[in-house]
């Protein structure tokens, strides 16, 4: 189905080995070395580092993560806008990953780069900021 009034959700495939790894509870820096292009445990890594009192370390694991989406993102068709689903379950890693670089850039100091992640979190879910405690 097209959306007439812009481009159509842009959802990434499935990654059944890295998610049950994240679901099961282990060590996303273990995840990472294994699956080093899926954004959730470079999300994971940067929430425990937010959690930890360390925004800069925050920063890296979030901005990685955020590019290793941004390139999945793209592989899937998406055109650099449009709709990236929250409800879609291997968009999270994305979302989460973004989020995280949001809080980590506030934390750090980083105004614009904070407000530029706030919008495109919104842009791509409005629903997004909510579920990740950006609203």
């Amino acid at each position: 189905m097209t959306n007439l009034l812009g481009p159509d959700p842009t959802l990434l495939p499935e990654r059944p080995e890295a998610q049950a790894a994240s679901d099961g509870g282990t060590d996303p820096g273990k995840i990472v070395r294994a699956y080093p292009d899926f954004s959730e445990a470079w999300a994971l890594l940067a929430e425990r580092a937010l959690q930890g009192g360390d925004p800069v370390a925050a920063y890296a694991y979030a901005r990685t993560g955020y590019h290793r989406g941004l390139d999945q993102l793209r592989r899937a068709g998406w055109k650099g806008f449009g709709p990236v689903p929250w409800r879609h379950r291997p968009n999270q890693g994305f979302l989460r990953a973004l989020a995280a670089l949001a809080r980590a850039a506030d934390e750090i100091g980083e105004t614009e780069e904070y407000e530029r992640c706030s919008k495109f979190l919104a842009d791509s879910d409005p629903q997004a900021p909510a579920a990740l405690g950006l609203s």
